[in-house]
């Protein structure tokens, strides 16, 4: 188990280096191009709850497709850190204002109604071809996603990433959650 923490350590440290080396005006296009094809890739039904993320550091900025989702009817909604172990996910109003979620993000205050996702679109700082997945190191992902089918929902997972964060193997433990779906500046990898 150690070993494999630092292994994941060190996946996240290189993917997050090669993330960040990529010049700020290539990743608006990319950004973009992964907006378009997620658009024409992603169905929604009108009233789908859709949780998306407020991009931080050098992350794909998912806001533009989030927007075509919305257009296609979709209620969005952001993760919410409300202590060291629990994410819920709040609903995105247009006009509402946003609060400091700690990590460089932003989110929906405690006001906002808290929703469970039928989609998510997952942050990834690094993954591999079987759709295993490193995050930032909390778990929060995991965990939030867990009690959403510990509920009895069963919310479509999409990883977002660059293409550059891919990694050849990441190590399995056994409460990570695998992602079927992997969306990048390529397209709509399905793993699953």
């Amino acid at each position: 188990m150690a070993g494999n923490t630092s292994l994941k350590k060190r996946h996240r440290l290189e993917a997050l280096a090669r993330r960040d080396a990529l010049d700020p005006a290539w990743r608006i296009e990319a950004s973009l191009t992964i907006a378009e094809s997620g658009t024409e890739l992603i169905a929604v039904e009108p009233g789908a709850v859709v949780s998306g993320y407020w991009p931080m550091r050098s992350e794909v900025d998912v806001r533009p497709l989030m927007a075509a989702l919305r257009d296609k009817g979709a209620v969005l909604c952001l993760p919410a850190i409300l202590d060291r172990t629990t994410m819920v996910f709040r609903e995105l109003v247009r006009g509402a204002d946003l609060v400091d979620m700690g990590f460089g993000t932003s989110g929906p205050g405690p006001d906002a109604r808290v929703l469970g996702p039928q989609l998510m679109l997952v942050p990834l700082a690094a993954f591999d071809a079987r759709g295993h997945r490193v995050g930032y190191g909390a778990g929060y992902y995991d965990r939030a996603i867990e009690r959403l089918r510990a509920a009895g929902g069963d919310p479509r997972l999409i990883g977002v990433a660059f293409d550059c964060q891919e990694t050849e193997l990441v190590p399995d433990e056994e409460h990570d959650v695998i992602m079927p779906e992997i969306l990048t500046e390529t397209g709509l990898r399905r793993l699953a």
